[in-house]
């Protein structure tokens, strides 16, 4: 591992930062591989093709197209001659290039690249990059008792700051302005090593690696390069010598100090602003669990202070319940007493209480307010970091886009004269049909749900194999342990299936061909969104809304192949099977897919690539003569981009919104593991993972429209849960409409219909009809059915469709009060907090005084530069009329320079 206490001991770690003049700093760093033989026969294969320039008679290798004369290491050659063309551009860039083919790793050569000033301040021009004037300004803070208030606040919460030594007070703002050559007197450049720091000049050299265009077939960037082998990586480095690593990994990836902030500021300067926002947004969301948690855990607690005096548990409980059930599957099970259901009906009033109806308003109330408040923090972030006047511009097309174009140029007829510069939706709509029938069919349909029906024959069978059970403690807990071996089936196939679907999607979206790399990142954000949404929680939609309702009834229930009856829900109904499934699987994720990978997967590809590179055999060698810093950070992770980390934090968000009204403890759950995710990811950046380049970025994109998708599909699940899933409405019906006190006494009762077990279809009666004891003739199930007699047996009762009118009505109001009040709460904050906006404002009138000072300054300058021009011309010729006519000659260069 790439541990910060090797980093201070590695000083030659710090001396692969610079070139070997030791004054040139490495921005960015490219490796090839090169064959063990290379180094000696390098001089030989030079005099080989200098002897072949000399006599044209002889065969000649081409190395672009490989004719008969190639031999076994044209495929080499032809890499290197790749390279040596797209290293020639670069210096026509005016990058400066070194190469080291001599170093500690076998078969491994290093590319070095450092930018020098001029190339920095024309592509920084380029860039629009906001850079800092000298002007220096002091930023008001609130006045009055708000200022009391803030200051007694930030004293409290001065423990849970890191000690993170500021380079000029809180404050002091320095006025950014754009970078242009023309304005360099705006800026500072006292100092032109540290003007641009390290990560801006791994930014400006990266994307001069992706425009830069060779003749060479496929030579379309970096990116095409490296997919095609020419080079093998390609990554700025570690810059160790800076106190910001070593301050980083003490103050931000380090699990002692999991009770503070992050320092936002610092992640962001080292890292740049796509990454620094992730981890602000990461950190905010990890913030507003704690109240949601707090709640969660009361409804929680509420639920076990009222178990004992909730009356319909107390009923089922009651030592003289004679209530007889009907059996729960066909011929291996028995009648059975209700009061054996107890300890499931306890269980589900934990969950299902009329508290939960409240935690559902409040955790959608929750959501409303943690966009607003991200978006309020996102608008002080780009004030704080300069990007309050950055746009998104359009990218440089992707090398496979430009590759497709050209191959469709060369496809069309000769004779057209036409030159192709896009791609139209005719060219992509094999890839749209394709990506419509994987999703929409084969994957969503075919394989998730058959994965979910597969679960389902599990649970029927196993449960008949369990009563079949001669073992009385077996049959007694058959329930229980095939809910849970079920719900671990399924976690296992979710972490299966996601990696597969995160595959698929990224197949269907290189199949798609994007013209941009945003517009990549998009399309495939969309798709794995898709695909691992309905992967996680298609098995807890099942149990919310479908588990239950298609059973039948006794002597006409619904079979599966003619012989597995449909699963039935506890007497306490669904909601403890859907606490159960939600819980696995969301723990289970988390525990294994978010953590235990996240550790694991690196350190073993680590191992791997150290294996590969032959660097084994060199272990005694390596001891005396320890890697450079460029060779130390070729053996870290390559950097994938921030999807999967937003990825598991959105399912996650789902988790503690869609369903929360079934888990109340899901809020505390994901708090919990964000406390250990922030760390382990920023552990992961600092010491596991190759330096990211730092990207440009003022907001967290389409992840923001997920995230208000995903918290208003919350409100209406959350209003399905209540009123269907669990017993709130039925209780609610029961005791405002059929009491005959106003009170819950009678509503298992209520609930429960008459069957006549001689109407049993032959060959489905239990096989051991008196397991009770004595012979029943009348069991009971749960349903709002007619008894058998009446005129019309077994039909739908009118206690059935009064508690759906009133179940939908529920869901009607519950959604537009939820809503409403989301609208109120986005009403009632703005967007911008207002001393922002003030901030912003002042800096415009700062800027346009500081450009007003600027011209005076040079218009004075010129008038005493013309001034003195003609007094010596006057003195000179002697002149009297020279006197007169100089104010006009001022008058005119000055306005002329304006």
């Amino acid at each position: 591992m790439c541990t910060v206490e090797n980093l201070k001991e590695n000083s030659q770690s710090q001396q692969g930062l610079y070139f070997q003049d030791g004054q040139r700093r490495v921005d960015y760093v490219l490796t090839y591989h090169i064959k063990n033989t290379h180094r000696r026969d390098r001089r030989a294969r030079h005099h080989q093709a200098q002897t072949a320039k000399a006599q044209p008679s002889s065969a000649v290798t081409d190395v672009e197209l490989g004719n008969a004369g190639e031999n076994l290491n044209g495929h080499d050659d032809n890499k290197a001659f790749r390279r040596e063309e797209f290293e020639g551009k670069l210096r026509d860039m005016g990058l400066e290039l070194e190469k080291d083919e001599e170093g500690r790793i076998p078969g491994l050569g290093f590319v070095k690249i450092h930018a020098p000033w001029n190339v920095l301040c024309r592509e920084a021009e380029f860039m629009k990059l906001k850079m800092p004037t000298k002007k220096v300004y002091e930023v008001k803070d609130c006045s009055g008792v708000m200022e009391k208030i803030n200051s007694l606040v930030s004293k409290a919460l001065e423990p849970l700051h890191p000690h993170v030594e500021e380079s000029r007070p809180k404050n002091i703002k320095h006025l950014s302005h754009t970078f242009s050559r023309d304005k360099q007197h705006l800026f500072d450049l006292s100092d032109k090593d540290s003007f641009f720091d390290s990560k801006t000049r791994s930014s400006i050299v990266f994307e001069i690696l992706k425009r830069t265009k060779c003749k060479a077939k496929y030579s379309m960037g970096i990116s095409s390069l490296l997919g095609s082998g020419v080079y093998t990586a390609a990554y700025p480095l570690h810059d160790v010598s800076l106190d910001l690593v070593f301050l980083l990994y003490e103050e931000w990836a380090n699990y002692g100090v999991f009770y503070k902030y992050q320092p936002i500021g610092l992640v962001r300067k080292y890292f740049g602003e796509k990454i620094g926002l992730y981890f602000a947004w990461l950190g905010l969301y990890t913030q507003m669990l704690i109240p949601a948690s707090l709640v969660g855990v009361i409804v929680f607690l509420y639920g076990c202070a009222t178990v004992d005096d909730n009356i319909p548990s107390m009923e089922i409980c009651h030592p003289k319940n004679n209530i007889t059930m009907c059996p729960l599957c066909d011929r291996v099970c028995s009648y059975w007493k209700l009061s054996t259901a107890c300890g499931t009906a306890r269980a589900s009033h934990l969950f299902d209480n009329p508290a939960t109806v409240f935690f559902s308003i409040f955790m959608a109330l929750w959501a409303a307010m943690f966009m607003e408040h991200w978006k309020r923090r996102q608008m002080r972030l780009n004030y704080e970091w300069d990007l309050t006047g950055f746009e998104d511009e359009e990218d440089h097309p992707r090398a496979e886009y430009e590759f497709k174009v050209m191959k469709k140029s060369m496809s069309k007829d000769q004779k057209s004269q036409q030159k192709v510069e896009k791609l139209t939706l005719q060219d992509r709509l094999p890839a749209y049909m394709t990506t419509l029938v994987m999703i929409s069919f084969i994957f969503q349909i075919g394989v998730t749900f058959a994965i979910v029906f597969g679960v389902i024959l599990y649970r029927i069978s196993t449960k008949a194999a369990l009563y079949m059970s001669s073992n009385p403690v077996t049959r007694s807990n058959a329930q229980l342990t095939v809910k849970t071996t079920a719900a671990i089936i399924n976690l296992v196939v979710i972490l299966i299936l996601d990696e597969v679907y995160g595959a698929v999607a990224r197949w269907l979206t290189v199949l798609e061909v994007p013209k941009t790399d945003k517009s990549f990142e998009e399309r495939l954000i969309f798709k794995t969104f898709i695909l691992k949404f309905f992967n996680a929680f298609t098995p807890i939609i099942y149990i919310a809304f479908f588990r239950g309702r298609l059973v039948g009834r006794p002597g006409n229930y619904l079979y599966v192949f003619e012989s597995y009856r449909m699963e039935e829900c506890a007497h306490g109904g669904c909601l403890m099977e859907l606490c159960i499934q939600l819980s696995i699987t969301m723990l289970g994720k988390q525990l294994i897919q978010n953590n235990l990978f996240e550790i694991g997967v690196p350190k073993l590809k680590k191992l791997i690539r150290y294996i590969r590179s032959k660097q084994g055999g060199y272990q005694e060698e390596e001891r005396k003569k320890k890697l450079l810093r460029y060779e130390t950070d070729h053996f870290l992770e390559p950097f994938a981009g921030l999807t999967p980390e937003y990825m598991e934090m959105i399912i996650q968000f789902g988790f503690v919104t869609l369903f929360v009204a079934s888990f109340p403890l899901a809020p505390l759950f994901a708090l919990l593991n964000n406390i250990i995710e922030i760390r382990l990811d920023a552990k992961k950046f600092v010491t596991e993972l190759r330096r990211p380049v730092a990207a440009r970025a003022k907001d967290i994109g389409i992840w923001y429209d997920i995230l208000r998708a995903v918290a208003k599909v919350a409100v209406i699940i959350n209003a399905f849960v209540i009123s269907f899933t669990s017993d709130f409405i039925p209780r609610m019906v029961y005791q405002y409409m059929y009491s005959p006190d106003g009170s819950m006494h009678g509503f298992v009762n209520h609930t429960l219909s008459y069957f006549n077990v001689t109407h049993f279809q032959d060959g489905k009666e239990p096989m051991d009809p008196v397991h009770l004891g004595y012979p029943v003739e009348i069991c009971r199930y749960k349903d709002y059915r007619d008894p058998p007699w009446s005129p019309t047996p077994y039909e739908i009762s009118k206690e059935f469709w009064t508690v759906l009118a009133v179940r939908l009505a529920f869901v009607i109001v519950f959604q537009n009060v939820v809503l409403l009040m989301n609208d109120v709460v986005d009403w009632l904050i703005p967007d911008i907090p207002k001393d922002i906006s003030l901030q912003i404002h002042k800096e415009k009138i700062l800027l346009v005084d500081l450009f007003m000072k600027e011209e005076q300054g040079k218009i004075r300058f010129l008038e005493r530069r013309v001034s003195a021009g003609a007094k010596e011309n006057c003195s000179r010729s002697n002149n009297n009329n020279c006197t007169k006519a100089h104010p006009r000659s001022g008058h005119t260069n000055s306005t002329k320079s304006v």
